[in-house]
């Protein structure tokens, strides 16, 4: 396949972008960050997910839009683990308390390597440095992107370390399968019977909470425009699927009825972050000059549970040599 030039980072460095086709669905990947850039879906005219139209604007806009998140996607508590007795510090690159989707200069923010390209596939490797933003020793990490029959995104990432190190990457991609600029007319299920409070800085306080009459219960298909107590619930939480990576198995339904588009999501790992995006503003416009404000998208982050590190009855995040971790999760565009 040829790769288009998508533009240039500041240091020089040209990125490209590959187009993929297959299952009903078109994907734009470029390799600063392994971003999904554009994802759309025959039939529709609207783009699933946000995006830029130039380079530019992920530089100095992006909130990780389409972006892989790691070497450990969400946040650690004030950047500090501890691993077989020795404490590690990390950059605290979230307002200098927490660290955050791998630092400031994380892999969402890199260029990473193209190392296989097909009509419906693409494959790209990137290696996170020994010492990266705090982080021990080398870790891989290789991010393969199908586009498989009856519109099946699926999103597989391979990683392996020579020190023993917290692994979890994401896709961080804002969906929206509406005709609107926000998703409130969306409605979302999600198989968790837990959910995990957090403290002022969204940081898991340790407790596992069911989600049994909360505005966390979404077992069943319910609008995103939750209210509580009279204001709008702010959804971005880590909803407990299991407490260790299974077999893949569906896990998140989302509908918008105006439109007639659902999306499933199925997935390996045993939390999924659900952020309605509400912090969004100030951007300026995506794809198709589409808005982006508040609610404009909502990411269903599939991962190891936030700051798993820290806490022993969470599920295991730590990788060690020899070991191969394997984070395999679908996205499924339907009718309805």
């Amino acid at each position: 396949m040829e790769l288009k030039l998508f533009g240039t980072t500041e240091q020089g460095e040209n990125v490209y972008r590959a187009t993929l086709r297959g299952g009903g669905l078109t994907a734009n990947i470029i390799n600063w960050g392994a971003v999904i850039q554009d994802l759309r879906l025959e039939g529709h005219d609207k783009p699933l997910v946000i995006g830029f139209e130039d380079f530019d604007d992920y530089l100095n806009y992006s909130s990780y839009f389409g972006a892989t998140a790691g070497r450990c996607a969400n946040r650690i508590c004030e950047g500090k683990f501890e691993i077989d007795g020795k404490t590690y510090q990390l950059e605290r690159n979230e307002k200098g308390v927490t660290h955050l989707h791998g630092g400031s200069n994380g892999i969402a923010k890199r260029l990473w390597q193209f190392v296989e390209t097909t009509e419906n596939s693409a494959t790209l490797e990137i290696v996170d440095p020994d010492g990266q933003a705090g982080y021990p020793g080398n870790c891989t990490i290789r991010a393969t992107y199908t586009l498989k029959d009856d519109g099946v995104l699926s999103v597989v990432y391979t990683s392996t370390v020579d020190q023993p190190c917290p692994v979890n990457i994401c896709q961080h991609s804002y969906f929206n399968i509406g005709n609107n600029d926000d998703t409130l007319d969306h409605e979302i299920m999600i198989a968790a019977d837990h959910y995990l409070p957090t403290d002022d800085d969204q940081i898991p306080t340790g407790e596992i909470a069911p989600v049994d009459g909360t505005p966390f219960d979404l077992r069943e298909l319910k609008s995103m425009k939750q209210m509580d107590q009279g204001k709008q619930v702010l959804y971005d939480h880590n909803f407990c699927l299991s407490d260790k990576r299974v077999d893949k198995r569906k896990v998140v339904e989302v509908r918008c009825p105006t439109s007639g588009l659902a999306m499933d999501v199925a997935t390996t790992e045993p939390g999924v972050q659900f952020y309605a995006a509400f912090k969004l503003a100030g951007k300026p416009p995506g794809l198709d000059g589409r808005a982006i404000g508040p609610f404009g998208g909502f990411c269903l982050e599939t991962q190891v549970w936030p700051d798993a590190v820290n806490h022993p009855d969470f599920p295991e995040a730590v990788l060690r040599p020899g070991e191969v971790l394997v984070q395999d999760t679908d996205y499924i565009f339907r009718r309805i």
